[in-house]
Formats: C-alpha cells, structure tokens, sequence
C-alpha cells in the first residue's frame, strides 16, 4: 500500500491526478518544533524542507512498516529570510506586500520511507517572481480567496486565484505544488508501485 503522510489538499490533488492510488494518513508532527534546531545551526532551507519531509515520512512509517510512505514538505525563502504559513489576513496581507515585485525561492522536498527508513529522497526548487502589487489589490484578493490565504506560505495558491499575483516562474510546477512529482513518479515506477 502506498500512504501520503500530509493532509495538503495540493498534494493529494497531485497524486490523484496522476492515477496514483494511496491512503492519506496524517503525520501529527509538530513542525515547527522539528525544525528549530536546523535553524538554529543554520541549516539552508533545502535541508530544512528534507528533513520535515523525512520526518513526516518516518513518522508514518513507523507505525505503518509494510507500506512505501511518502512524506513530503516545502520551505519557502525570501533572500535570506525563512516564510511561514501566516497565521492571520494581517500576517497574510504583509506576506504578500513582502513578496510584491521581488522573487522567492520555494524549496520541495519529497522522501519515501519502508518499514522504518528512509528509501529514497528528491529537493527541487522553484523560484517566483511575483508581480508589483498594490495594497487595494491585495485587499480584494485576500477579500475574495478568504481563509485559503492561510494555508500555504507566501499566502496564495498558485494552483487557484494565487497565480494572477505572479509575473514569472522557474522551475518545476509540481515542486511549487510542494511534491516533486516527475522524481517520485520515476521511483515508484522503479519500485514496481505503478507502471
């Protein structure tokens, strides 16, 4: 059996668009907690992504040791500073203030875990360029897409609404997703989970 340890909506979508068949079963890790001490030795954001990842994966794994468990996280960096999923329209509206007109780098991680450890991994990134915004725009945009602001960091969705707010974009669509879904497609193929 093949088990998505993340409850994002985004990724299910993904795998289920994909025809990948799966369970989802929720992680229950605090990652905030999980992440503090890569931060505070400095950790790039890439490494940051992967180990969340890893340890949702593993998370899982560990109470699910027959089945591949993919884990999977998504940092996002403004030159050197770390974003989080805002946590208030206040947070969400500065967020995107920030980002007006400047380029963010969005890093995903995707691991797989089996019976306890991990058996592959895969980090993409993506950067974005977002489009000079005003604060009237983005007042109606936080107005008409509502709580869905604060489920992603940088306080959009690029799959939805969030794409009018970006002028350019490098990189993987499914990594700015926040599952690198080309690498995994590979390994499961390898693995014999889909054809």
């Amino acid at each position: 059996m093949l088990v998505l340890a993340s409850q994002s909506r985004a990724r299910q979508t993904v795998l289920k668009n994909a025809g990948v068949e799966f369970e989802t079963v929720s992680a229950g890790i605090d990652e905030r907690a999980a992440e503090r001490p890569l931060i505070e030795a400095g950790a790039p954001p890439d490494d940051i992504a992967l180990a969340l990842a890893m340890a949702k994966a593993m998370a899982v794994s560990e109470c699910r040791p027959a089945d591949l468990v993919i884990g999977a996280d998504q940092v996002a960096a403004l030159d050197d500073a770390r974003l989080i999923k805002p946590q208030s329209m206040e947070e969400a509206r500065r967020q995107l203030l920030k980002l007006s007109g400047r380029t963010h780098t969005l890093h995903s991680a995707v691991t797989v875990a089996r019976a306890g450890a991990i058996a592959w991994h895969s980090v993409e990134s993506a950067h974005l360029t977002m489009r000079a915004l005003t604060p009237a725009f983005v007042g109606r945009y936080l107005a008409e897409v509502g709580a869905a602001a604060l489920e992603s960091v940088g306080a959009y969705q690029f799959e939805g609404r969030g794409i009018q707010l970006f002028e350019r974009i490098d990189g993987d669509f499914f990594a700015i997703l926040g599952l690198p879904l080309l690498p995994l497609l590979a390994f499961l193929r390898a693995e014999g989970v889909i054809e």
